[in-house]
Order: C-alpha cells, then structure tokens, then sequence
C-alpha cells in the first residue's frame, strides 16, 4: 500500500478493510519518514504493533 492511500485510509469516516498478513487491522497513524504504520488487529486492539506499508493490503 502506498503513503498516500494509507492515510487517506486513516482520515475517513468510513471503516475500509485492510489486511495484514490476511488479517484485518486497523490504521492507527502512518509514519511518513520510514512509510510504516502503527495498527492493531481488529479482534485485539490492545496488540499495537509497527509494520512496512508495503505490507499492508486493501481489501476491496
């Protein structure tokens, strides 16, 4: 997923499906210097963690 898209992802209002590793997650901010993103998967939010953007999936 690219910078751009991951953000766009971050403001909307709307709840857009990604995955991580097949997961669903949710964006919680995108890291513009090292394109990483702080998310958490959907059914344990309270496991914070940092992943590559690159490998982030937007399910459509």
């Amino acid at each position: 997923m690219n910078k751009q898209r991951a953000q766009e992802i971050t403001q909307s209002a709307d709840l857009i499906q990604v995955l991580y590793d097949g997961k669903p997650i949710y964006i919680q901010h995108v890291n513009e210097n090292n394109d990483t993103a702080r998310v958490y998967p959907l059914d344990d939010p309270e496991h914070e963690f940092e992943v590559n953007l690159e490998n982030l999936v937007e399910k459509h």
